[in-house]
Formats: structure tokens, C-alpha cells, sequence
């Protein structure tokens, strides 16, 4: 047995996993690695990205360089050109990130799963009553992302944002087990709230990127602020950023969860499954093509 798969045994183990990733002080520790991973000294760098792929399947053979600054400077690397192709079909939303395609589907009324048996409602997580209304018995899909995935996101269709709301938080983990023991807990995270505004239609579609231990710190383009565990919250950001379909909006400092907000009409793609990996470009919604499409879905509703 190899050190990694040994490793990797006993990180399977529920009970251990979860205390070794949440019953420890959370935001120190995450603050810590904040400042940690952005060491630039080589034997720091080579030690703890080595010490990283130890743990994962650290794959860095699509990443647009190979020699990097620091840790977090592998986190958060840019890929190759053209790695990443973009579904160009305008009847899809994309995937805006690489990411393991979590609980998803329709929206019952207000309220939507976390895992099996584990609900939570569109109030506790966005706290926004017309955001709340705008999703009732829509879509939504959870994508999750891996320490090792590409960990920058991108617009899921040509949009404009017009507001960000970061909210404070804690910093559980996000992964299967803790989601498993944890009621609610995206809604007790650290979090933002991305409003775009599709192009095409006016449609409002919201991103919500959930942070997680070791990783609390958002960083979007168009603001001129870090979105991080020192903003207590909310705060409130009116925008007016356009993007492209695929175009680059933001990474988080090292990896979390993305959770995807659609209106009524919309709907998976049928090649979108639950715990599949879906890489970022590749369809994720369809729109609807007509106002006769949003009424036959409410009148299912």
C-alpha cells in the first residue's frame, strides 16, 4: 500500500475526517492559512505543494505555468488557452467552474436539499425576500470543488452583475461528511451573493459561492476589495460589470462551493448528474426559449 492510498484510508474514515476538519479552530486556522499559503519562500513553496499532492490528485499539467510564487499561487493558477472550451449554444447556461455537481433539481417551493434529508430554505442562505420569490420552485445545481480543482469561476452566460452581498459567517467544511452532519450548513458559512442579469432575456441568475475552512476569502474583478472573513456582513456592493459567456469573474483563495440560482423555466441538462465532474464551459441549464416555456413550467408548479 502506497503512502497515499494509506492516507487517503484513513481520511475515509467519517468520524476522524470530521474531527480532524471541524472540531479545530476554524477561523484561526483559516486566517493562518491565508497568510501561509502566500509565502514566497522556495523551501515553504516546494514543501507545502508537495505536501498537497501528497493528499489529493493534484494534477498541474494543464495549468498555464509551472513554477509558481507560493501555495497559493498554485491555488489559484490560471490553465492553458483552450483548456477549458465553451459551450457557445446560447440555450445552455454553463458551468461556471470545475466541480463535483453536489444536491440539485427543482426547488420545492423555498425549500432545496444540502444532501438527502438534510433541507434548508432560500431565505436562510440568501436572506433576500425578492431573491426568495425570483427562485420559488425554480432550479438550482451545487457545484463543489475539490483542494486540487481549478479554482477560478466564470460566467455561466453572456450577463451583467448588479449586485454583490458577501455574508458573514463560519468556516465549516464543505465535503460530503460534514454536509451529512451539519444541518444547514451552507446557510452558516461565509458567503457571497452574485446577481447577473442574463443578456439575452433580463433573466436574474445567482451565483453563490459558499466559503469553507482554509478557505474564507473571495476575489472578484470588477470589485476593488478582497471579500474575506474581516468584512462583517452583509455588505452590499451595487455593480455594473458586464461579461462574456466563459469570461473570467473571480477565484476563490483556495476552493469551496458554488451554489447556482435559476427561475422557473429553466432546468438541468439531462447530461448533469449528481456526483459527476463537470468541467467549466460545459452545459449546466437550459434556458427557456419562450414565455409559452415559463408557463408550462408553472402550471407543473
Amino acid at each position: 500500500m502506497t503512502i497515499r492510498s494509506a492516507i487517503a484510508k484513513v481520511c475515509q474514515q467519517e468520524d476522524l475526517n470530521f474531527l480532524l476538519t471541524n472540531r479545530i479552530p476554524r477561523r484561526l486556522l483559516t486566517r493562518f492559512m491565508g497568510w501561509f499559503s502566500q509565502i514566497e519562500n522556495p523551501l515553504v513553496r516546494e514543501l507545502s505543494i508537495g505536501i498537497w499532492a501528497l493528499f489529493s490528485d493534484l494534477d498541474l499539467r494543464e495549468a498555464k505555468k509551472l513554477r509558481f510564487r507560493s501555495m497559493h499561487d498554485c491555488f489559484t493558477r490560471e490553465l492553458k488557452e483552450g483548456a477549458r472550451p465553451i459551450d457557445p449554444n446560447p440555450a445552455v447556461l454553463v458551468s461556471p467552474c470545475d466541480a463535483i455537481v453536489g444536491a440539485s433539481g427543482k426547488i420545492q417551493g423555498t425549500e432545496l436539499l444540502q444532501v438527502k434529508g438534510f433541507p434548508y430554505t432560500l431565505q436562510d442562505l440568501l436572506g433576500d425576500p425578492e431573491l426568495v420569490n425570483t427562485y420559488r420552485n425554480g432550479q438550482y445545481v451545487t457545484l463543489r470543488l475539490t483542494s486540487s480543482m481549478y479554482h477560478r469561476f466564470h460566467a455561466p452566460a453572456d450577463c451583467r452583475v448588479e449586485r454583490v452581498t458577501y455574508i458573514s459567517g463560519d468556516t465549516w467544511n464543505v465535503n460530503p461528511i460534514a454536509l451529512k452532519r451539519i444541518e444547514k450548513l451552507f446557510c452558516k458559512n461565509e458567503r457571497a451573493l452574485i446577481r447577473t442579469r442574463l443578456a439575452a432575456s433580463g433573466t436574474l441568475v445567482t451565483l453563490v459561492p459558499v466559503a469553507a475552512i482554509l478557505v474564507a476569502s473571495i476575489r472578484l474583478h470588477f470589485l476593488d476589495v478582497l471579500l474575506s472573513l474581516k468584512h462583517r456582513g452583509p455588505n452590499v456592493w451595487t455593480c455594473d460589470a458586464p461579461f462574456r459567456r466563459g469570461e473570467e469573474m473571480g477565484w476563490f483563495q483556495h476552493g469551496s462551493t458554488i451554489i447556482v440560482f435559476a427561475p422557473v423555466g429553466f432546468a438541468l441538462c439531462e447530461s448533469v448528474r449528481e456526483g459527476m465532474v463537470i468541467r467549466m464551459g460545459r452545459p449546466l441549464m437550459r434556458v427557456p426559449q419562450s414565455a409559452e416555456d415559463v408557463e408550462t413550467a408553472l402550471s407543473r408548479n
